[in-house]
Protein backbone atom coordinates (compact mmCIF):
# COMPACT_ATOMS: atom_id res chain seq x y z
CA UNK A 1 0.00 0.00 0.00
CA UNK A 2 3.05 2.44 0.96
CA UNK A 3 4.87 1.52 -2.66
CA UNK A 4 1.14 2.64 -4.58
CA UNK A 5 1.20 5.96 -2.38
CA UNK A 6 4.76 6.63 -2.79
CA UNK A 7 3.96 6.09 -6.76
CA UNK A 8 1.18 7.58 -6.89
CA UNK A 9 2.74 10.74 -4.98
CA UNK A 10 5.79 10.48 -7.15
CA UNK A 11 3.10 10.63 -10.51
CA UNK A 12 1.84 13.52 -9.37
CA UNK A 13 4.59 15.50 -8.73
CA UNK A 14 5.98 14.73 -12.35
CA UNK A 15 2.78 15.68 -13.79
CA UNK A 16 2.36 18.82 -11.49
CA UNK A 17 6.11 19.78 -12.51
CA UNK A 18 5.27 19.50 -16.25
CA UNK A 19 2.52 21.13 -16.13
CA UNK A 20 4.58 24.01 -14.10
CA UNK A 21 6.89 24.13 -17.16
CA UNK A 22 4.74 23.64 -19.80
CA UNK A 23 2.49 26.60 -18.26
CA UNK A 24 5.90 29.29 -17.55
CA UNK A 25 7.06 28.41 -21.11
CA UNK A 26 3.53 29.22 -22.59
CA UNK A 27 3.70 32.51 -20.30
CA UNK A 28 7.32 33.51 -21.54
CA UNK A 29 6.58 32.45 -25.61
CA UNK A 30 2.96 34.11 -25.41
CA UNK A 31 4.14 37.22 -24.05
CA UNK A 32 7.20 37.06 -26.97
CA UNK A 33 4.46 36.59 -29.32
CA UNK A 34 2.43 39.89 -28.40
CA UNK A 35 5.62 41.95 -28.40
CA UNK A 36 5.87 40.84 -32.07
CA UNK A 37 2.71 42.57 -32.97
CA UNK A 38 1.52 46.12 -33.81
CA UNK A 39 -0.99 47.52 -31.60
CA UNK A 40 -1.10 51.35 -32.04
CA UNK A 41 -4.85 51.04 -34.64
CA UNK A 42 -6.84 48.61 -32.24
CA UNK A 43 -9.20 50.48 -29.95
CA UNK A 44 -8.73 49.75 -26.53
CA UNK A 45 -11.92 46.08 -26.93
CA UNK A 46 -9.82 45.18 -29.77
CA UNK A 47 -6.74 44.92 -27.80
CA UNK A 48 -7.83 43.37 -25.03
CA UNK A 49 -9.83 40.78 -27.58
CA UNK A 50 -5.76 40.22 -29.38
CA UNK A 51 -4.29 40.04 -25.84
CA UNK A 52 -7.12 36.89 -24.86
CA UNK A 53 -6.15 35.39 -28.41
CA UNK A 54 -2.86 35.49 -27.81
CA UNK A 55 -2.13 34.52 -24.43
CA UNK A 56 -4.11 31.18 -24.25
CA UNK A 57 -2.33 29.17 -26.93
CA UNK A 58 -4.96 29.83 -30.01
CA UNK A 59 -2.17 30.14 -32.36
CA UNK A 60 -0.39 27.02 -31.87
CA UNK A 61 -3.17 25.38 -33.64
CA UNK A 62 -4.67 28.09 -35.52
CA UNK A 63 -1.73 29.22 -37.64
CA UNK A 64 0.74 27.98 -39.64
CA UNK A 65 3.87 29.52 -38.62
CA UNK A 66 3.41 30.59 -34.92
CA UNK A 67 6.64 29.81 -32.80
CA UNK A 68 5.82 26.59 -30.81
CA UNK A 69 7.03 25.71 -27.01
CA UNK A 70 9.97 23.77 -26.81
CA UNK A 71 8.42 20.94 -25.90
CA UNK A 72 7.08 20.62 -29.37
CA UNK A 73 9.96 18.87 -30.73
CA UNK A 74 9.92 16.03 -28.11
CA UNK A 75 8.86 12.33 -29.06
CA UNK A 76 5.16 11.98 -28.81
CA UNK A 77 4.11 15.42 -28.27
CA UNK A 78 5.73 16.18 -31.90
CA UNK A 79 3.45 14.07 -33.44
CA UNK A 80 0.49 15.16 -31.29
CA UNK A 81 0.98 18.89 -31.93
CA UNK A 82 1.56 18.22 -35.50
CA UNK A 83 -1.65 16.49 -35.59
CA UNK A 84 -3.48 19.62 -33.08
CA UNK A 85 -2.30 21.89 -35.82
CA UNK A 86 -3.26 20.01 -38.84
CA UNK A 87 -6.84 19.59 -37.08
CA UNK A 88 -6.83 23.55 -35.91
CA UNK A 89 -5.73 24.78 -39.45
CA UNK A 90 -8.84 22.34 -40.89
CA UNK A 91 -11.76 24.08 -38.87
CA UNK A 92 -10.04 27.70 -38.38
CA UNK A 93 -6.96 29.85 -39.70
CA UNK A 94 -6.88 32.41 -37.68
CA UNK A 95 -3.44 34.25 -39.27
CA UNK A 96 -5.69 36.37 -41.66
CA UNK A 97 -8.07 37.30 -38.57
CA UNK A 98 -4.83 38.31 -36.43
CA UNK A 99 -3.48 40.74 -39.48
CA UNK A 100 -6.95 42.24 -40.14
CA UNK A 101 -7.07 43.32 -36.19
CA UNK A 102 -3.71 44.87 -35.98
CA UNK A 103 -4.73 46.89 -39.31
CA UNK A 104 -8.01 47.79 -38.05
CA UNK A 105 -9.62 46.03 -41.13
CA UNK A 106 -13.30 44.76 -41.71
CA UNK A 107 -13.02 40.82 -39.86
CA UNK A 108 -14.47 38.17 -42.14
CA UNK A 109 -17.86 37.29 -40.75
CA UNK A 110 -16.98 33.47 -40.63
CA UNK A 111 -14.25 34.69 -38.37
CA UNK A 112 -16.91 36.48 -35.72
CA UNK A 113 -19.00 33.63 -36.13
CA UNK A 114 -16.28 30.59 -35.56
CA UNK A 115 -15.18 32.69 -32.36
CA UNK A 116 -18.86 33.58 -31.27
CA UNK A 117 -19.55 29.55 -31.79
CA UNK A 118 -16.91 28.58 -29.51
CA UNK A 119 -16.48 31.31 -26.90
CA UNK A 120 -21.07 30.59 -26.64
CA UNK A 121 -20.21 26.54 -26.10
CA UNK A 122 -17.38 27.04 -24.23
CA UNK A 123 -15.52 24.59 -26.41
CA UNK A 124 -11.94 26.20 -26.88
CA UNK A 125 -9.59 25.58 -25.69
CA UNK A 126 -10.19 21.68 -25.89
CA UNK A 127 -10.10 19.41 -22.18
CA UNK A 128 -7.15 17.34 -23.68
CA UNK A 129 -5.18 20.79 -24.10
CA UNK A 130 -6.07 22.06 -20.89
CA UNK A 131 -4.81 18.68 -19.11
CA UNK A 132 -1.14 20.49 -19.54
CA UNK A 133 -1.52 23.69 -20.51
CA UNK A 134 -3.64 24.96 -17.06
CA UNK A 135 -2.72 28.73 -17.88
CA UNK A 136 -4.71 29.00 -21.14
CA UNK A 137 -8.51 27.61 -19.40
CA UNK A 138 -10.53 30.95 -20.61
CA UNK A 139 -11.72 32.90 -17.66
CA UNK A 140 -15.64 34.33 -17.64
CA UNK A 141 -14.38 37.69 -18.22
CA UNK A 142 -12.12 36.50 -21.19
CA UNK A 143 -15.13 34.72 -22.83
CA UNK A 144 -17.19 38.01 -22.45
CA UNK A 145 -14.52 39.83 -23.59
CA UNK A 146 -14.09 38.11 -26.88
CA UNK A 147 -18.19 38.13 -26.96
CA UNK A 148 -18.23 41.72 -26.78
CA UNK A 149 -15.38 42.57 -29.43
CA UNK A 150 -16.91 40.11 -32.25
CA UNK A 151 -20.66 42.46 -31.29
CA UNK A 152 -18.98 45.00 -32.10
CA UNK A 153 -17.15 44.34 -34.96
CA UNK A 154 -20.11 43.43 -36.47
CA UNK A 155 -21.64 46.76 -35.71
CA UNK A 156 -18.55 48.54 -36.71
CA UNK A 157 -17.94 47.05 -40.31
CA UNK A 158 -21.25 45.29 -41.31
CA UNK A 159 -24.60 47.20 -42.48
CA UNK A 160 -26.41 49.62 -40.58
CA UNK A 161 -28.71 46.43 -39.13
CA UNK A 162 -32.22 46.94 -40.57
CA UNK A 163 -32.93 43.67 -38.33
CA UNK A 164 -35.55 44.56 -35.37
CA UNK A 165 -33.20 45.11 -32.29
CA UNK A 166 -34.02 41.40 -30.58
CA UNK A 167 -31.99 39.73 -34.23
CA UNK A 168 -29.58 42.66 -34.67
CA UNK A 169 -26.91 40.57 -33.48
CA UNK A 170 -27.68 37.40 -35.17
CA UNK A 171 -25.21 35.67 -37.59
CA UNK A 172 -27.97 36.22 -40.38
CA UNK A 173 -28.98 39.54 -41.59
CA UNK A 174 -32.01 40.49 -44.04
CA UNK A 175 -30.36 41.74 -47.42
CA UNK A 176 -30.14 44.72 -47.58
CA UNK A 177 -27.00 46.02 -49.27
CA UNK A 178 -27.23 47.81 -52.82
CA UNK A 179 -24.61 47.90 -55.11
CA UNK A 180 -23.93 50.64 -57.35
CA UNK A 181 -24.05 50.02 -61.07
CA UNK A 182 -23.99 51.60 -64.30
CA UNK A 183 -27.77 51.44 -66.02
CA UNK A 184 -26.70 51.19 -69.56
CA UNK A 185 -23.87 48.72 -68.80
CA UNK A 186 -26.56 46.52 -66.75
CA UNK A 187 -28.44 46.51 -69.66
CA UNK A 188 -25.58 45.36 -72.17
CA UNK A 189 -24.76 42.85 -69.61
CA UNK A 190 -28.21 41.23 -69.56
CA UNK A 191 -28.03 40.97 -73.52
CA UNK A 192 -24.61 39.35 -73.55
CA UNK A 193 -25.90 37.25 -70.13
CA UNK A 194 -28.65 35.50 -72.75
CA UNK A 195 -26.04 35.83 -75.97
CA UNK A 196 -25.29 32.35 -77.29
CA UNK A 197 -22.76 33.78 -79.68
CA UNK A 198 -20.78 33.58 -76.56
CA UNK A 199 -20.15 29.88 -77.41
CA UNK A 200 -18.33 28.26 -80.17
CA UNK A 201 -21.27 26.89 -82.28
CA UNK A 202 -23.79 29.46 -80.79
CA UNK A 203 -25.78 27.05 -79.15
CA UNK A 204 -25.22 28.21 -75.23
CA UNK A 205 -25.41 31.47 -73.08
CA UNK A 206 -24.83 31.85 -69.09
CA UNK A 207 -28.31 31.48 -68.89
CA UNK A 208 -28.34 28.06 -70.39
CA UNK A 209 -26.57 27.69 -66.78
CA UNK A 210 -27.81 29.73 -64.68
CA UNK A 211 -30.76 30.33 -65.49
CA UNK A 212 -32.99 33.32 -63.77
CA UNK A 213 -36.34 31.50 -64.32
CA UNK A 214 -34.88 28.92 -61.98
CA UNK A 215 -32.91 30.00 -59.09
CA UNK A 216 -30.25 31.11 -61.21
CA UNK A 217 -28.93 27.23 -61.87
CA UNK A 218 -29.53 24.56 -64.35
CA UNK A 219 -30.89 21.90 -61.53
CA UNK A 220 -28.83 19.73 -63.49
CA UNK A 221 -26.26 17.38 -61.62
CA UNK A 222 -23.58 18.98 -64.06
CA UNK A 223 -24.11 21.12 -66.60
CA UNK A 224 -24.47 20.87 -69.97
CA UNK A 225 -22.05 22.64 -72.80
CA UNK A 226 -21.94 22.54 -76.25
CA UNK A 227 -22.70 19.34 -77.64
CA UNK A 228 -24.00 18.06 -75.17
CA UNK A 229 -20.60 18.12 -73.35
CA UNK A 230 -21.08 17.34 -69.64
CA UNK A 231 -19.05 19.53 -67.01
CA UNK A 232 -17.48 18.08 -64.01
CA UNK A 233 -19.00 20.40 -61.31
CA UNK A 234 -22.52 21.32 -60.63
CA UNK A 235 -23.59 24.92 -60.96
CA UNK A 236 -24.10 27.62 -58.65
CA UNK A 237 -26.44 30.04 -58.65
CA UNK A 238 -25.91 33.12 -60.28
CA UNK A 239 -28.15 35.09 -57.61
CA UNK A 240 -26.74 36.85 -54.88
CA UNK A 241 -23.10 35.79 -56.19
CA UNK A 242 -21.79 39.52 -55.80
CA UNK A 243 -21.84 39.11 -52.28
CA UNK A 244 -19.51 36.14 -52.40
CA UNK A 245 -15.70 36.88 -52.08
CA UNK A 246 -14.51 34.75 -54.64
CA UNK A 247 -16.14 32.55 -57.70
CA UNK A 248 -16.34 29.09 -58.70
CA UNK A 249 -16.35 26.38 -55.97
CA UNK A 250 -12.86 26.44 -55.80
CA UNK A 251 -12.30 30.33 -55.71
CA UNK A 252 -10.51 30.36 -58.95
CA UNK A 253 -12.08 34.00 -59.93
CA UNK A 254 -11.77 36.52 -57.34
CA UNK A 255 -14.81 38.34 -58.82
CA UNK A 256 -17.55 38.48 -61.18
CA UNK A 257 -15.74 39.95 -64.01
CA UNK A 258 -12.72 36.95 -63.72
CA UNK A 259 -15.87 34.31 -63.33
CA UNK A 260 -17.60 35.55 -66.28
CA UNK A 261 -14.62 35.14 -68.59
CA UNK A 262 -14.15 31.29 -67.84
CA UNK A 263 -16.70 29.59 -69.42
CA UNK A 264 -16.40 30.92 -72.43
CA UNK A 265 -13.17 29.35 -73.05
CA UNK A 266 -13.63 26.50 -71.68
CA UNK A 267 -13.77 23.96 -74.33
CA UNK A 268 -16.76 21.70 -72.38
CA UNK A 269 -18.68 24.49 -71.10
CA UNK A 270 -18.92 27.65 -74.22
CA UNK A 271 -16.02 26.22 -76.54
CA UNK A 272 -15.08 29.24 -78.33
CA UNK A 273 -11.49 29.09 -79.94
CA UNK A 274 -10.71 32.53 -78.69
CA UNK A 275 -11.88 36.30 -77.54
CA UNK A 276 -11.62 37.44 -81.39
CA UNK A 277 -13.63 34.80 -82.53
CA UNK A 278 -16.61 36.23 -79.98
CA UNK A 279 -15.96 39.53 -80.80
CA UNK A 280 -15.97 39.01 -84.53
CA UNK A 281 -19.58 37.53 -84.03
CA UNK A 282 -20.80 40.54 -82.04
CA UNK A 283 -19.21 43.15 -84.34
CA UNK A 284 -22.01 41.85 -87.36
CA UNK A 285 -24.66 43.44 -85.14
CA UNK A 286 -24.83 46.98 -85.92
CA UNK A 287 -26.96 47.88 -82.19
CA UNK A 288 -24.65 45.89 -80.42
CA UNK A 289 -21.59 47.50 -81.48
CA UNK A 290 -22.90 51.09 -81.13
CA UNK A 291 -23.73 50.08 -77.31
CA UNK A 292 -20.30 49.06 -76.65
CA UNK A 293 -18.60 52.34 -78.11
CA UNK A 294 -20.73 54.56 -76.44
CA UNK A 295 -19.74 52.53 -73.15
CA UNK A 296 -16.24 52.21 -74.03
CA UNK A 297 -13.58 53.98 -75.62
CA UNK A 298 -12.09 50.62 -77.19
CA UNK A 299 -15.47 49.18 -78.11
CA UNK A 300 -15.65 45.23 -78.27
CA UNK A 301 -13.26 43.59 -75.98
CA UNK A 302 -12.96 40.40 -73.85
CA UNK A 303 -12.47 42.85 -70.57
CA UNK A 304 -15.34 44.69 -71.73
CA UNK A 305 -17.63 41.88 -72.73
CA UNK A 306 -16.67 40.08 -69.12
CA UNK A 307 -16.94 43.88 -67.04
CA UNK A 308 -20.91 44.52 -68.62
CA UNK A 309 -21.47 40.82 -68.13
CA UNK A 310 -20.51 41.37 -64.10
CA UNK A 311 -22.20 44.63 -64.55
CA UNK A 312 -25.21 42.77 -64.91
CA UNK A 313 -24.87 40.04 -62.14
CA UNK A 314 -24.32 42.61 -59.70
CA UNK A 315 -28.08 43.52 -59.74
CA UNK A 316 -29.07 39.70 -59.43
CA UNK A 317 -29.83 40.33 -55.72
CA UNK A 318 -32.98 38.77 -54.11
CA UNK A 319 -34.15 40.66 -51.10
CA UNK A 320 -37.56 40.86 -49.33
CA UNK A 321 -37.82 36.74 -48.31
CA UNK A 322 -40.55 35.75 -45.93
CA UNK A 323 -37.27 34.97 -42.91
CA UNK A 324 -35.75 38.53 -43.87
CA UNK A 325 -39.38 40.24 -43.07
CA UNK A 326 -39.49 37.72 -40.25
CA UNK A 327 -36.02 39.03 -38.65
CA UNK A 328 -37.47 43.28 -39.34
CA UNK A 329 -39.95 42.47 -36.89
CA UNK A 330 -42.66 40.49 -38.83
CA UNK A 331 -43.23 38.01 -36.51
CA UNK A 332 -46.05 36.20 -38.32
CA UNK A 333 -44.33 35.54 -41.54
CA UNK A 334 -42.88 32.54 -40.42
CA UNK A 335 -44.88 29.60 -39.26
CA UNK A 336 -44.42 27.73 -35.57
CA UNK A 337 -42.82 24.95 -37.86
CA UNK A 338 -40.32 27.35 -39.80
CA UNK A 339 -39.40 29.32 -36.37
CA UNK A 340 -38.23 26.18 -35.03
CA UNK A 341 -36.17 24.88 -37.49
CA UNK A 342 -34.29 28.56 -37.47
CA UNK A 343 -33.22 27.26 -33.76
CA UNK A 344 -32.10 24.74 -35.01
CA UNK A 345 -30.59 25.94 -38.00
CA UNK A 346 -28.64 28.02 -35.09
CA UNK A 347 -28.27 25.09 -32.34
CA UNK A 348 -26.67 22.75 -35.33
CA UNK A 349 -24.27 25.44 -35.81
CA UNK A 350 -25.36 26.23 -39.86
CA UNK A 351 -24.55 29.53 -39.11
CA UNK A 352 -20.87 29.04 -38.20
CA UNK A 353 -20.20 29.52 -42.46
CA UNK A 354 -23.65 30.49 -43.89
CA UNK A 355 -23.68 33.89 -42.48
CA UNK A 356 -24.00 37.34 -43.53
CA UNK A 357 -26.90 38.71 -45.61
CA UNK A 358 -25.98 36.10 -48.40
CA UNK A 359 -25.81 33.36 -45.96
CA UNK A 360 -22.55 31.80 -47.46
CA UNK A 361 -19.97 32.69 -50.10
CA UNK A 362 -17.58 33.98 -47.54
CA UNK A 363 -15.31 30.97 -46.83
CA UNK A 364 -14.07 27.76 -48.04
CA UNK A 365 -15.05 24.88 -45.79
CA UNK A 366 -13.77 21.01 -45.72
CA UNK A 367 -16.10 18.99 -46.70
CA UNK A 368 -16.06 16.21 -44.23
CA UNK A 369 -14.89 18.32 -41.53
CA UNK A 370 -16.34 16.18 -38.75
CA UNK A 371 -16.76 12.86 -40.49
CA UNK A 372 -13.81 12.80 -43.20
CA UNK A 373 -15.15 9.92 -44.84
CA UNK A 374 -17.56 12.10 -47.61
CA UNK A 375 -15.64 10.96 -50.57
CA UNK A 376 -14.98 7.19 -49.56
CA UNK A 377 -18.62 6.78 -48.95
CA UNK A 378 -20.01 8.48 -52.13
CA UNK A 379 -17.16 6.76 -54.13
CA UNK A 380 -16.19 8.31 -57.92
CA UNK A 381 -13.30 10.63 -56.78
CA UNK A 382 -12.42 13.02 -59.57
CA UNK A 383 -10.24 16.02 -59.76
CA UNK A 384 -12.79 18.58 -58.74
CA UNK A 385 -13.19 16.86 -55.54
CA UNK A 386 -9.63 18.38 -54.26
CA UNK A 387 -11.94 21.57 -54.01
CA UNK A 388 -9.44 24.45 -53.67
CA UNK A 389 -6.54 23.03 -53.17
CA UNK A 390 -7.24 23.13 -57.28
CA UNK A 391 -6.40 26.59 -57.33
CA UNK A 392 -4.14 27.51 -54.56
CA UNK A 393 -1.71 24.06 -54.35
CA UNK A 394 -1.97 24.22 -50.62
CA UNK A 395 -2.88 20.75 -48.97
CA UNK A 396 -4.57 22.98 -46.25
CA UNK A 397 -6.69 23.16 -49.32
CA UNK A 398 -7.86 19.73 -50.13
CA UNK A 399 -11.57 19.39 -50.32
CA UNK A 400 -12.34 22.65 -49.54
CA UNK A 401 -15.23 24.52 -51.12
CA UNK A 402 -16.77 27.81 -51.19
CA UNK A 403 -19.45 27.17 -49.41
CA UNK A 404 -22.89 28.27 -50.97
CA UNK A 405 -25.01 31.04 -50.77
CA UNK A 406 -28.45 29.55 -49.11
CA UNK A 407 -30.76 31.79 -50.76
CA UNK A 408 -33.35 30.47 -52.54
CA UNK A 409 -32.19 27.07 -52.09
CA UNK A 410 -35.01 25.43 -52.50
CA UNK A 411 -35.22 26.33 -56.05
CA UNK A 412 -31.77 25.13 -56.66
CA UNK A 413 -31.16 21.10 -56.46
CA UNK A 414 -29.48 19.11 -56.91
CA UNK A 415 -26.89 20.36 -53.66
CA UNK A 416 -22.66 20.31 -53.74
CA UNK A 417 -20.62 20.69 -55.35
CA UNK A 418 -21.18 17.02 -57.07
CA UNK A 419 -24.87 17.45 -57.22
CA UNK A 420 -25.11 14.55 -55.20
CA UNK A 421 -27.26 15.19 -52.44
CA UNK A 422 -30.77 15.19 -54.93
CA UNK A 423 -33.29 16.41 -52.16
CA UNK A 424 -32.68 19.54 -50.03
CA UNK A 425 -33.91 16.87 -47.02
CA UNK A 426 -30.63 15.35 -48.19
CA UNK A 427 -28.50 17.95 -48.27
CA UNK A 428 -29.36 18.71 -44.48
CA UNK A 429 -29.11 15.82 -43.37
CA UNK A 430 -25.85 15.18 -45.31
CA UNK A 431 -24.65 18.46 -44.10
CA UNK A 432 -25.79 17.64 -40.46
CA UNK A 433 -23.26 14.15 -40.54
CA UNK A 434 -20.71 15.31 -41.69
CA UNK A 435 -19.57 19.05 -41.20
CA UNK A 436 -21.70 18.80 -37.98
CA UNK A 437 -20.88 15.42 -36.72
CA UNK A 438 -24.65 14.83 -36.03
CA UNK A 439 -27.46 12.33 -36.92
CA UNK A 440 -30.91 14.95 -37.04
CA UNK A 441 -34.06 13.10 -36.66
CA UNK A 442 -36.48 12.86 -39.63
CA UNK A 443 -38.88 15.73 -37.68
CA UNK A 444 -35.45 18.03 -37.03
CA UNK A 445 -34.53 17.65 -40.64
CA UNK A 446 -38.08 18.66 -41.85
CA UNK A 447 -37.94 21.68 -39.96
CA UNK A 448 -35.07 23.05 -40.65
CA UNK A 449 -36.07 22.43 -44.98
CA UNK A 450 -39.14 24.13 -43.66
CA UNK A 451 -37.22 27.14 -42.53
CA UNK A 452 -35.43 27.23 -45.87
CA UNK A 453 -37.28 27.35 -47.73
CA UNK A 454 -38.51 30.73 -46.32
CA UNK A 455 -35.70 32.15 -47.69
CA UNK A 456 -36.87 32.54 -51.48
CA UNK A 457 -36.63 36.12 -52.34
CA UNK A 458 -37.78 38.57 -54.40
CA UNK A 459 -36.04 39.67 -58.03
CA UNK A 460 -37.57 42.54 -60.05
CA UNK A 461 -40.26 42.84 -58.00
CA UNK A 462 -41.58 39.34 -57.88
CA UNK A 463 -41.03 36.66 -55.28
CA UNK A 464 -39.04 33.46 -57.36
CA UNK A 465 -40.25 30.32 -57.54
Amino acid sequence: MKKFIVLFILIAVGYLSTVYIVNQSDTRLNTRNLQLYHHEKMDLLSKKAFTVLNENGCQYCHTSDSEMPFYASLPIAKQLMEKDVATGLRHFNMKPLLTQMQNNESISEVDLAKIESAMEDNAMPPNLYLTMHWGSKLSSDERQTLLAWVKAQRHKHYPEPVAERAFQNEVVQPISTTFTTNVDKVALGKTLYHDTRLSGDNTVSCASCHDLTMGGVDRLRTSTGVNNAQGPINAPTVFNAVFNTHQFWDGRAADLQAQAGGPPMNPIEMASGSWQQIIDKLAQDGALSQSFNHLYTDGITGDNITDAIAEFEKTLVTPNSRFDQYLKGNTKALTATEQEGYALFKTNKCTTCHVGEAMGGQSFEVMGLKKPDYFSNRGNYTDVDNGRFNATGDTNDLHRFKVPTLRNIALTAPYFHDGSAITLEDAVDKMALYQVGVQLSKSDINKITAYLHTLNGEYDGQLLK
